[in-house]
């Protein structure tokens, strides 16, 4: 079984964490939902055929995974079933996605059809980027970050993509984010399965990961994404767990002006984890998670430091940005706010803009790194997030992209050792 980031949060921030982080499993934090994992862990391997082998016996008791070929016993077939996915020789794959559906996936798959592009950047991680026929139309703006992929057939929007543009395709599995498109299990039944997904940071990215590797015969770069990830975390996450609160700074975090990122939202938890005070915290009256609030809040809460985060509609970033300045504009208008004049993030020139492309999606690890480094650059003296960007991008993404000289991330840039 795998040490998780994940199992490791839910005791460290068990009183501090929203809901959704302490919804995921035991042990190793969840279950990998597919039929063969018998003894409901997070891999299926040799202990699954050993249970299999006690329910048979009559010393284990069934579970619901055990009926691995999914015709109502528990018996040898089972088992045979279990070792040709240990083998990577399954016809087929039966899992039970993130709504809570069964599906049965015909093996190999081939021809994959995604709805999202953080789907592309975690089969690309595992090497199955080859497997892509079909992606969303707004993938076709991401040149920078995926120029071949980029390049193939459009099937609509995320959320409402086109039954009958996928249908063209022939595919082998269409990967859909969470509940979007409900639609699509009825126009596609007789075409292909749908599995759904959502790599929620802290809760489902590490079992998303290694359901797809397995839908994809990669469990082994599965594997390998994960721990290179978790590793980075865990050392945040060791260094600041016994900080006390008066050395932790007090962070405003503006999703776009005076709307701010409450508890309950995904950057909450990102600077919890790297160890600031989120002075929204406390404000869960918004079931968004980013309520709009009052400037005189901000100034009676006094916050040390303050993190926007920048669309590219707010300001040119990321990948496909080499010029910061639109993102030195942007933070120079929250300087320059009037009122604001006596905030001490404001007096002592602590303002810093975020692009989203390192904080959402598969790959939001990667802003909790840059995240540790700006809230505690003396005790993170030797973490070097821009070398771990780098890494992720030449190891995982294999592209041919310096950090150096590309790509606008945070502005000021984080001075690193």
């Amino acid at each position: 079984m795998k040490l998780s980031i994940f199992s490791f949060l839910v005791v460290l921030f068990a009183s501090s964490m929203p809901l959704f982080i302490m919804s995921s499993a035991s042990a190793a934090d969840y279950t990998l939902d597919i039929f063969g994992n018998a003894d409901m862990d997070d891999t299926i391997d040799e202990h699954d055929v050993e249970y299999v082998r006690g329910i048979i016996d009559g010393t284990n008791e069934e579970t619901e995974l055990a009926d691995a070929n999914r015709d109502g016993q528990i018996d040898e077939r089972d088992i045979a079933q279990i070792e040709s996915i240990m083998r990577g020789e399954e016809d087929d794959l039966t899992i039970i996605d993130e709504s809570g559906k069964i599906v049965t996936i015909k093996e190999p798959v081939e021809r994959v059809v995604i709805c999202h592009a953080m789907f592309a950047e975690v089969l690309r991680s595992l090497r199955a980027e080859d497997r892509i026929v079909g992606i969303p139309s707004y993938m076709a703006d991401y040149v920078v970050f995926y120029p071949d992929l980029s390049k193939l057939p459009p099937i609509g929007g995320a959320s409402t993509p086109d039954s009958e543009a996928i249908v063209s395709l022939n595919p082998d599995l269409v990967v859909v984010y969470g509940a979007w498109a409900d639609y699509l299990e009825n126009d596609l039944k007789d075409v292909a399965p749908v599995v759904r997904l959502t790599y929620r940071p802290f809760s489902t990215t590490e079992k998303d990961i290694t359901t797809l590797g397995y839908i994809v015969g990669k469990e082994n770069e599965a594997e390998e994404l994960i721990q290179f990830f978790e590793q980075p975390l865990f050392t945040i996450q060791e260094n600041v767990a016994t900080l006390p609160d008066d050395e932790k700074p007090r962070v405003y975090s503006e999703y776009t002006d005076y709307r701010t990122h409450a508890n309950g939202s995904g950057l909450h938890d990102v600077l919890i984890m790297a160890g600031g005070i989120n002075i929204a915290s406390d404000i869960t009256t918004d079931p968004s998670g980013v309520p709009f609030i009052d400037p005189e809040w901000v100034i009676t809460q006094n916050p040390d430091i303050i993190v926007r985060r920048a669309l590219k509609s707010d300001a040119s970033c990321g990948y496909d940005e080499d010029d910061p300045t639109q993102m030195m504009e942007l933070r120079e208008m929250i300087l320059n706010r009037s009122e604001m004049v006596n905030v001490t993030a404001i007096k002592n020139g602590d303002v810093y803009c975020y692009s989203t492309d390192i904080l959402t999606g598969s790959n939001y690890w990667i802003g909790i790194v840059y995240m540790a480094k700006l809230l505690h650059p003396d005790l993170f003296e030797d973490l070097n997030p821009q070398a771990i960007h780098q890494e992720y991008l030449a190891r995982f993404q294999r592209l041919n992209y310096d950090l150096d000289e590309h790509g606008i991330f945070f502005y000021p840039p984080l001075e690193v050792s």
